[in-house]
């Protein structure tokens, strides 16, 4: 279960000297802005969940990885990839980071199928359809509260920072009393991220609207709130989910 978000950026909403026509243009590039953000992480989401659900369908490929030490690069990989992004994503071209998500989301999907193998069919629904209404709850509020949650990002990436800890070490101790408090603590800081981010996202679109820069703005958006939903989803489902 790994984490990671980009440094909150504060700007207005709404700049001074705006006339109806500039305020409209601006609201119309917004959504075309969010709807970017939410199309490519729907796209990852796809992603893993095919890759996902054909590896845990597919005996012979689930016992290839997690029954020999390639499950230790299933689970560390996604990792790996996240320390990529952070220090190449600014480098990459808006295609490049873009095909670089798509194949991370690939990657989870590999790190996600033992669930598969663990939890029962139904109960991996119940956990997704929860993380989703929670996820889109949260999204909705940071996109429309007036409320500055910057102020709250210190706090949730030392979560998050504690979360991603505790995690590598329960790795190697298998406590389920850990996981479970690592779980609660879990839903309360992706729940938070979620709308931390969605306001993030937004504040930067005013920062960079007109750059090139924009575009691969999506992307990185888009990243961080699937980030959010599929460890969301794992706490969930690490919390509620009834075992195989």
């Amino acid at each position: 279960m790994f984490g990671w978000s980009y440094n909150a950026v504060n700007n207005p909403v709404r700049m001074p000297g705006y006339g109806a026509s500039q305020t409209a243009q601006t609201d119309a590039g917004l959504r075309a802005h969010m709807l970017g953000v939410f199309r490519n992480m729907g796209i990852g989401l796809v992603i893993t969940g095919l890759v996902a659900a054909f590896i845990g369908n597919t005996p012979v490929l689930a016992a290839a990885i997690f029954g020999t030490p390639l499950k230790w690069v299933a689970i560390f990989a996604p990792l790996a990839f996240v320390f990529f992004f952070s220090f190449r994503m600014e480098k990459m071209t808006t295609a490049g980071a873009r095909m670089a998500f798509y194949a991370f989301s690939a990657v989870m999907g590999v790190s996600l199928a033992s669930i598969f193998l663990v939890f029962t069919g139904g109960s991996i629904a119940q956990a997704f359809f929860s993380a989703a209404v929670m996820f889109l709850a949260m999204a909705l509020w940071g996109y429309t509260t007036g409320r500055d949650l910057s102020k709250f990002g210190s706090f949730l990436i030392m979560g998050l920072i504690g979360i991603l800890v505790a995690s590598l070490i329960n790795i190697f101790i298998g406590s389920s009393a850990m996981q479970m408090v690592i779980s609660i603590i879990g839903v309360v800081v992706f729940t938070g991220l979620t709308a931390w981010d969605v306001q993030r996202i937004k504040s930067e679109y005013f920062y960079y609207a007109g750059h090139e820069v924009a575009q691969k703005m999506q992307v990185m958006g888009a990243l961080s709130l699937y980030l959010n939903f599929v460890n969301l989803f794992q706490m969930l489902l690490s919390l509620t989910g009834e075992r195989e």
